[in-house]
């Protein structure tokens, strides 16, 4: 777990790199994962635990309404199934009101590699061995939908905390048998501004 969370913080300047303004976006959300059908249910249970974090570049911006891209790195952890690291990229829309409210859509698509959380064996010469996990390699596809507020609404660089409701897919997740995975993710976070300064401190 902790091999997984250092990974997060070593992205974190990376994903600064070429961005010309002094002031880089920061997104990071805590949230909820589960296999699940899409919009079929907003929350649900046992809470399987991920976080994430990312940047984001606008493409065309008006006053108010602005296209952008991003670019994430994310974790999840699904108790008696597996955990995985997925880096993806969506293309977004915001429309932003000026009291403040915000509201956004987004598809991504990126690289998931997930690992067994359970121990694995395979049959050799008559007797089961511990099988070495190096992981799965999917195809991640996305699309999310969230509600967000600026906390300082006359400013264009101003602090937003968001809900964000996502739905993606894995494939392949079982070739032969079940050819993909769909999921949900339920996030919590917020948007905040740093400088390329803080960041290399």
């Amino acid at each position: 777990m902790r091999k997984f969370l250092g990974i997060f913080f070593y992205f974190l300047p990376l994903l600064s790199f070429g961005q010309g303004n002094k002031l880089i976006p920061f997104n990071l959300s805590f949230f909820n994962e589960a296999t699940a059908i899409p919009f079929t249910q907003a929350f649900s249970t046992p809470i399987h635990p991920g976080l994430q974090i990312g940047t984001e570049f606008n493409l065309k911006t008006k006053p108010s309404a602005r296209l952008f891209q991003t670019a994430n790195l994310s974790y999840f952890y699904h108790h008696r199934l597996n955990h995985g690291i997925g880096v993806y990229s969506e293309l977004g829309y915001e429309q932003r009101l000026k009291s403040g409210p915000a509201f956004s859509a987004l598809f991504g698509l990126g690289y998931l590699h997930t690992f067994a959380t359970a121990e694995e064996f395979s049959f050799q010469d008559g007797q089961y061995l511990n099988k070495n996990d190096r992981g799965n390699a999917r195809l991640l596809a996305s699309l999310a939908f969230d509600v967000g507020f600026y906390l300082k609404k006359d400013q264009p660089n101003s602090p937003k905390i968001f809900l964000r409701y996502q739905s993606w897919l894995e494939y392949p997740y079982s070739p032969g048998f079940i050819p993909l995975m769909t999921h949900t993710n339920l996030h919590v976070g917020t948007k905040f501004f740093l400088t390329k300064k803080n960041l290399r401190q």
